[in-house]
């Protein structure tokens, strides 16, 4: 029960955050699902973010590269599942990167394919200018993704630890 609203909690959290205002593409949700891959039950862990992402974009709007968007957070979750057995932090933080720059290309593809509100020509050079003009963004989505896992996991891994310690049986000493 805990976990469960703890998961309803991170995707208010999550949705709320992509409405208020913050630098472009410095958001908690790859964060939250590469925790969620991690700390949640499976059928909960995908779930997670992609409701965070569903009831944010109810309100901001829908456009063509969901899809990808969706499926890029899909993935990091999965990597999140694989951290499962490998919690260090080397594998957290290389987690982390991956899936940054599993976002950046995807997306960025989804954007050059479809037009995404621009329109590239459909070339290499245009792809490459594509890639190209986002890398700010890549950097913006960098900070909060390392950002936001570090504050995720260091949750988790606290509340766990807490957890843990008021269990265990305290043995008193009677004097």
């Amino acid at each position: 029960m805990r976990k469960l609203i703890l998961g309803a909690s991170l995707i208010f959290i999550a949705a709320l955050s992509r409405l208020l205002p913050h630098p472009p593409n410095v958001a908690p949700i790859a964060a939250m699902a590469l925790a969620g891959g991690v700390y949640f039950e499976r059928r909960f862990a995908l779930l997670i973010p992609l409701i965070a992402l569903f009831v944010s974009d109810c309100i901001i709007g829908f456009h063509a590269t969901i899809p990808y968007v969706y499926g890029c957070f899909i993935a990091t979750g999965l990597i999140g599942m694989w951290l499962q057995s490998h919690k260090k932090a080397a594998f957290i933080a290389g987690g982390t990167l991956i899936s940054s720059i599993i976002f950046f290309i995807v997306t960025n593809f989804g954007v050059w394919l479809t037009g995404g509100g621009w329109f590239y020509p459909k070339t290499p050079g245009g792809l490459l200018e594509c890639y190209t003009l986002a890398i700010p963004f890549f950097r913006n989505s960098l900070i909060g993704d390392i950002g936001y896992t570090a504050v995720l996991f260091g949750f988790f891994e606290l509340t766990e630890y807490a957890v843990r310690y008021f269990e265990k049986p305290q043995t008193q000493n009677i004097e």
